[in-house]
């Protein structure tokens, strides 16, 4: 297979997956120029960082409800609530801390599992359960808040949004600190995409040529270090970073490589085809929202350290972010499709977008009716592959003939394509 076939394979691959890297790329460039490179700026670049991190914590979570066939409309009053318990305890309870931080994520799971129950087990449409969930969450709020604002958070609990590591290695104008996390963070990468790669060659399943693989660790190399570098010129690594990036490390493990992960795609992707592969689909719809619930609380607290407090709108319409990005990050709206790394894009792609057209001074009008748009035009370009996907030739016989292969990692079971 020569060069150009091998990119163009690895492109068309996945539609959905390599477009959002492409018009991400394409968005930033854009306002990088509009805003004469202030949107690359190391502080600016630390301030997207802190300002957003709580929208993409939930949209990991957002993401495999939407792979799963569900959705959440709960997840702002969500945060408003952990939040407001957290605030409670410590601000005008005097508790410890970290008090307040298990206490939230208490009422995150319990919230979950009082969600995915009425989901799972009544089989209630998620959409209605976590509709009203918004409304009662909510209300709740107003009641541990007494509909009054509270803060300031001690120094330790504002930390967690608002802290940084850096100075332990040195550096002269730079943290050395955070170039050495992130050079960690890059091998890392590189080794997992190295094992992934022979073990696609194992299985005689298709993969780029050498050249592009290693042009492809580079070029992704290169951007993360480069945006480390630019952190280490302003504050260093930022503390909510690292626990983002555990996150997504994490639940890219779970979603790619566990039998929890796989039977998620499965659900989604064929309910029928799951349910008769003996897929328990009761028991993972219910965990679905009770990982949903623990994210959001986490996205809480993070949100009410960001704030140094709780306010009763709180979290107000943080779920259509966090839905949005899924979305543009190449979710289906059907279900059985979607990467935590996507979800990850395409929450950049929002928060690069806000941050650029605020820059800009451009009207809060105006961005929320882009936003709209760029949420619609990601919608209708996943129903238009679906529809290019359906009318495509069939060549059953070239299946046929195709040697029985194991799945690849990361690839849904039972989905439909």
């Amino acid at each position: 297979m020569n060069a150009l076939a091998s990119l163009q394979q690895m492109f068309t691959r996945n539609l959905r997956q390599s477009g959002i890297f492409i018009a991400f790329a394409a968005i930033v460039g854009l306002f990088a120029i509009l805003t004469d490179g202030v949107l690359l700026n190391p502080g600016n670049l630390t301030n997207i960082v802190l300002q957003y991190s709580y929208i993409l914590i939930l949209a990991i979570g957002m993401v495999i409800v939407i792979i799963g066939g569900h959705i959440d409309l709960s997840v702002g009053s969500v945060v408003a609530l952990t939040g407001a318990v957290s605030a409670v305890l410590v601000i005008r309870g005097g508790q410890p801390w970290w008090v307040g931080v298990l206490a939230a994520l208490a009422v995150g799971l319990a919230v979950g599992a009082w969600q995915g129950f009425w989901v799972a087990y009544v089989g209630i449409p998620a959409f209605i359960v976590t509709l009203a969930g918004m409304l009662l969450f909510r209300g709740m709020t107003l009641e541990v808040l007494d509909n009054i604002s509270l803060s300031p958070f001690p120094d330790q609990y504002k930390v967690i949004a608002g802290g940084f590591l850096n100075g332990f290695l040195g550096g002269q104008g730079f943290d050395v600190f955070t170039l050495v996390v992130a050079a960690i963070g890059v091998g890392g990468y590189a080794f997992s995409a190295y094992r992934s790669r022979r073990g696609r060659i194992a299985y005689q399943q298709a993969v780029e040529s050498m050249p592009l693989f290693v042009l492809r660790l580079v070029l992704i190399g290169a951007l993360v270090m480069a945006f480390a570098f630019q952190l280490s010129r302003s504050r260093g690594l930022p503390i909510v970073l690292v626990i983002l990036g555990a996150l997504i490390m994490i639940y890219t493990v779970i979603t790619t490589r566990t039998v929890f992960g796989r039977h998620v795609y499965a659900i989604g992707g064929n309910l029928n085809a799951a349910q008769l592969s003996g897929v328990k689909v009761k028991r993972v719809n219910f965990w679905i929202f009770v990982n949903m619930g623990f994210l959001a609380s986490m996205a809480g607290v993070v949100y009410s350290s960001r704030s140094n407090g709780a306010q009763p709108a709180a979290g107000n319409m943080f779920e259509l972010d966090a839905i949005a990005a899924g979305f543009i990050g190449g979710a289906a709206v059907t279900g059985g499709v979607g990467t935590v790394m996507g979800a990850m894009v395409g929450g950049l792609v929002m928060a690069v977008m806000s941050n650029g057209m605020q820059l800009l001074g451009v009207d809060q009008s105006i961005q929320q009716m882009v936003k709209g748009l760029v949420l619609l035009l990601a919608v209708a370009f996943d129903v238009y592959n679906k529809r290019r996907a359906s009318t495509a030739p069939d060549d059953r016989s070239a299946k046929a003939k195709a040697p029985k292969v194991a799945p690849v990692e990361g690839e849904p079971v039972g989905a439909s394509r």
